[in-house]
């Protein structure tokens, strides 16, 4: 239990890290400014990078020390939690390979000029919008998984009642908030909700795992 609340716990922090080194998690399509930056700063690109694939595999880890956890009280909704947390991770892994990318066009970018600088922009858009797509579709995994760990909270006890209907509350608004983004792209209410609800569900959790098992060994 102390180990999935220092995971839940680093997940985020590594996640916020990764964004004051430049990194975006969502929404950023403007590809001039964001070469622009890279070249600037490769340094600090490549840090955000790194802390991001860390967050990832992070992601992987907790997914397996839940299930070996948590999973005897209900086997099938470890399984799930497995699956679907582990493939939400390993999406975003196998995207940051194309996002890397961005690197090498900013490269590029700063001895270009008129068309071949405008096709390297048009590149580097390609390769936000497609991250944003896969970062939304892997959250509806993370969605499907963060229900099934929470519903297993809620029915057997393993933690505070109110905190298991808190992740159950929080992963169907997040996840429908996702899947309405795919098909409106211009509704984030939802998605904004859902995604403070998730923010705020895990802080709690992963402190409430760490305070447990310090409190009660």
């Amino acid at each position: 239990m102390r180990l999935c609340g220092f995971l839940f716990l680093f997940i985020i922090i590594t996640n916020i890290a990764s964004n004051i080194f430049g990194y975006k998690t969502f929404g950023d399509w403007d590809s001039d400014a964001q070469l622009q930056k890279i070249k600037n700063d490769p340094i600090k690109f490549k840090i955000s990078v790194v802390l991001i694939l860390i967050e990832h595999l992070s992601i992987i880890s907790l997914a397996v020390t839940l299930f070996i956890t948590f999973s005897p009280y209900n086997i099938i909704l470890g399984i799930v939690w497995c699956i679907f947390r582990i493939g939400e991770a390993l999406i975003q892994i196998y995207d940051k390979n194309n996002y890397w990318g961005l690197l090498n066009i900013a490269k590029q970018y700063s001895d270009t000029s008129g068309v071949e600088k405008d096709v390297l922009i048009d590149l580097g858009r390609s390769i936000l919008k497609t991250k944003e797509f896969r970062f939304v579709f892997a959250q509806i995994l993370f969605s499907i998984g963060t229900l099934a760990y929470s519903t297993l909270f809620v029915t057997y006890g393993v933690v505070p009642t109110i905190i298991g209907w808190f992740g159950i509350i929080a992963s169907i608004l997040y996840g429908f908030g996702n899947g309405i983004f795919l098909i409106k792209p211009n509704f984030k209410v939802l998605w904004s909700i859902g995604g403070l609800l998730i923010f705020l569900f895990e802080v709690v959790l992963g402190g409430w795992l760490l305070l447990y098992s310090v409190v009660i060994p």
